[in-house]
């Protein structure tokens, strides 16, 4: 099926609707990327994903596409649940995966690439002996059940009253870190229980914790609003809400 790509430019590719497919597929890569041994079943997932009922415009790609559940990891749509008065639409919590509010953030530094040569090995055991990642791997951080509370209702704001995180990140945050309506009644003892000793750590899976360098500015002004430069030391991390987050919605998944 990579065969049956369309390059549109260097970062994004169509895959023609064909067949049962319902609207075209749009995949942001790289050739080198596509070019993956492994990526000839996430492209098909692509494909799979476009033929579902309701589906709007595209079935799309983010450039971290790999393999998946259902949906290709990294993959993208939007459902028309109802039209001329029919239902049409689905509606698939675990598509991809349902780790709620998985997903990657970058932490910027004031250091450049000169300032971290030679100890970066350093650099690393620090980050593993800091950072508990693995299945099951619990985090440094204890909390009582009322900070609990705190974390499932305020989210990022209590990252912030706690002092591990500034308080200007808040703005960079979508949705300053909390989406509104959060019902923290509506968790159950387990997945609190799952969730509890967790907060801090990695997770396993695709989930990583990577210091990098900027190497080249697209968008000079998007770089400056964040405050980013070439040559600059940055820490980017993928994870997510771990047990707590997962068990939400396997329990919710089941009144559906």
């Amino acid at each position: 099926m990579r065969d049956q790509l369309r390059k549109i430019n260097d970062h994004s590719f169509e895959l023609p609707k064909t067949g049962k497919m319902n609207v075209p597929g749009k995949i942001y890569s790289s050739e080198n990327l596509l070019s993956h041994p492994g990526m000839s079943s996430a492209i098909k997932q692509v494909a799979d994903v476009a033929t579902l009922p309701g589906i709007v415009d595209s079935s799309l790609a983010m450039p971290d596409i790999h393999w998946g559940y259902g949906f290709p990891i990294g993959g993208v749509a939007a459902f028309r649940t109802e039209k001329y008065g029919e239902n049409v639409g689905v509606i698939s919590p675990g598509g991809v995966g349902f780790d709620i509010n998985c997903g990657v953030r970058l932490i910027k530094s004031n250091l450049q690439e000169k300032d971290i040569l030679g100890k970066q090995k350093k650099l690393v055991d620090k980050l593993y002996a800091e950072v508990p990642a693995g299945l099951g791997s619990k985090g440094k951080i204890r909390l009582s059940d009322r900070d609990l509370d705190s974390v499932l209702s305020t989210g990022a704001e209590w990252a912030s009253d706690n002092g591990y995180i500034w308080n200007n990140d808040l703005e960079y945050f979508e949705e300053q870190g909390c989406i509104d309506g959060a019902i923290v009644e509506q968790v159950s003892d387990f997945a609190r229980k799952r969730g509890k000793k967790q907060l801090g750590s990695l997770g396993s899976g695709n989930h990583f914790l990577e210091v990098q360098k900027v190497e080249e500015i697209f968008d000079e002004r998007a770089a400056k609003i964040y405050g980013l430069y070439e040559n600059q030391v940055v820490v980017m991390m993928h994870t997510g809400s771990r047990g707590c987050g997962h068990q939400v919605c396997q329990d919710h998944l089941a009144c559906i």
